[in-house]
């Protein structure tokens, strides 16, 4: 296992609350510009007649933009420092942000999207090393609870903001611009404490997802689950014959249980040895849960309470795995890791709609749970066969 070079701090048992609020800043700052950007921008699109198909590639590319924002991330930051990146990547992402506005022409949309979603990676990339980086080993889990939290209460206020402001006119675009700009403030104050990057990693970042599959896995499943289930259970709520209304009431459920499963989720963590054991008995819970979903989803109590427990199980894998992360690997390897932790959300939120889609399409309404158990269960593959063949990986 690496040990932190002389750069990078060590880890302590006290809480760096300057650091940690930067990094909260950051992260809630991309909570907010994906739950206000993805909704406002799909439908300005829709106004404008653009078909369907052509918003699905606008917002894949968006995914690709993060994979591939991932692959650089660690090298600029190990050039010009972390919070120095992370001021650079919020003045980016505030002023492509405006552009979508001041470029309405739907082809420059594109390289608009990618330059967003590249700059807020890195954003989302930096700030879950800054707080692996420092936060205290005993008290991990609890610290990414808190992160977690902040992340899905960014979730909840952007759509939030945009319900207020709607779609018309430079307001939406320049009150997000203005949120993300708020972010640097925060970086800037706590920028001597953000942890060096002294050396580069000794392996691509790539190697990194085999190196803590039990941690790049889960959050591959957390980005498919959480982004395709969110496109998708509206249709379905409503073809199982469920109202609109109460389809969203549903997903407003979801998260409700993302928000209160984190920081006591956190807490347990801390409190087991053996993280991976976390993982694997959340991802049993999903995965019963979304197999008996099409006979629970007869009954609202049943839907209601199964749907409640799988946001908190799903946004878990994502905080839990995170932990896990910053337990095995520390300095440059763990910056690297980060970064394949993000590439493995964005394949995870690239993959997950098309394979929930697909099995709607194929097997009618009980193809959407089915698909998520299907994910589900590829995680126990994966931590079955890491414990059959004994393979050396965290």
């Amino acid at each position: 296992m690496s040990q932190p070079p002389s750069g990078t701090p060590a880890p302590v048992e006290e809480i760096h609350w300057l650091s940690l609020i930067a990094a909260l800043a950051a992260v809630g700052t991309v909570g907010i510009a994906i739950g206000l950007g993805v909704p406002l921008l799909s439908m300005i699109m829709e106004n404008r007649g653009i078909s369907a198909t052509m918003i699905g590639l606008n917002s894949t590319v968006a995914g690709i933009a993060s994979m591939v924002a991932a692959s650089f991330t660690t090298r600029i930051a190990h050039q010009y420092g972390v919070a120095q990146v992370m001021t650079c990547a919020v003045i980016f992402a505030a002023l492509s942000a405006v552009g979508f506005h001041y470029l309405p022409d739907f082809w420059m949309w594109f390289p608009l999207r990618i330059v967003f979603q590249s700059a807020i990676t890195i954003l989302f990339i930096l700030s879950e090393f800054w707080i692996n980086a420092t936060a205290p080993s005993s008290k991990r889990g609890f610290v990414f609870g808190i992160y977690g939290t902040v992340l899905s209460l960014g979730f909840a206020v952007g759509p939030l903001i945009f319900s207020f402001l709607g779609s018309e006119g430079l307001l939406p675009f320049a009150v997000g611009a203005g949120i993300i700009l708020a972010a640097a403030i925060p970086i800037l104050i706590a920028s001597k404490e953000s942890p060096n990057i002294d050396e580069m990693p000794q392996q691509h970042f790539v190697r990194y997802i085999f190196m803590v599959p039990m941690a790049t896995a889960a959050v591959f499943v957390f980005g498919a689950v959480e982004y395709g289930g969110l496109s998708l259970f509206p249709i379905y709520g409503t073809r199982v014959g469920f109202s609109e209304s109460q389809a969203a009431l549903l997903l407003t459920l979801m998260g409700v249980g993302n928000l209160i499963f984190q920081i006591p989720l956190g807490l347990l963590s801390d409190r087991i040895r053996n993280r991976r054991h976390l993982l694997i008995a959340l991802t049993v819970v999903g995965f019963l849960g979304t197999a008996f979903m099409p006979v629970l989803v007869h009954y609202w109590v049943a839907v209601s309470i199964t749907l409640l427990v799988l946001g908190g199980v799903v946004s878990g894998l994502y905080t839990i795995g995170l932990s896990h992360l910053g337990s095995r690997l520390h300095g440059p390897d763990l910056v690297a890791a980060n970064a394949a932790f993000i590439f493995c959300y964005a394949l995870g939120s690239v993959a997950g709609p098309q394979v929930i889609g697909t099995s709607m399409d194929v097997f009618g309404n009980n193809g959407f749970a089915w698909a998520i158990t299907g994910f589900f269960a590829f995680y126990l593959v994966i931590a079955i066969g890491r414990k059959v063949f004994g393979a050396k990986v965290a």
